[in-house]
């Protein structure tokens, strides 16, 4: 799995993950917004643009960061799932926990 992040113009910070989200990995993106947190962002998209397959360790590791941004005062939102992954969000119960968007800038004009 890849990380990647940028800020947009409105001061949401885009985290893009590529490949996998599993059980092997769900870690290193829950420390990356941890670090993110502790920088003092708040606002959080992940895209899922690239990514092929969640597990549902992967699918804890979302719930988990949800939850610790919300804490924190922050959102976290949700784009770029394929059909199948939607599927499995809808499936989860998980399309009421997270907003979802088609694409990043969609997501981006809800903020």
């Amino acid at each position: 799995m890849g990380l990647s992040d940028t800020k947009s113009a409105n001061g949401v910070m885009i985290v893009r993950v590529e490949g996998q989200l599993v059980v092997g990995n769900r870690n290193e993106l829950k420390e990356h917004l941890q670090r993110l947190l502790e920088k003092g962002e708040r606002r959080f998209l992940i895209d899922f643009a690239q990514t092929g397959y969640i597990d549902s360790s992967g699918l804890g590791a979302l719930v988990a960061l949800a939850r610790k941004v919300r804490e924190e005062g922050g959102d976290l939102r949700l784009s770029g799932l394929n059909e199948d992954l939607r599927s499995l969000f809808e499936l989860t119960k998980l399309d009421t926990l997270f907003a979802i968007s088609e694409t990043p800038d969609q997501a981006l004009a809800t903020f």
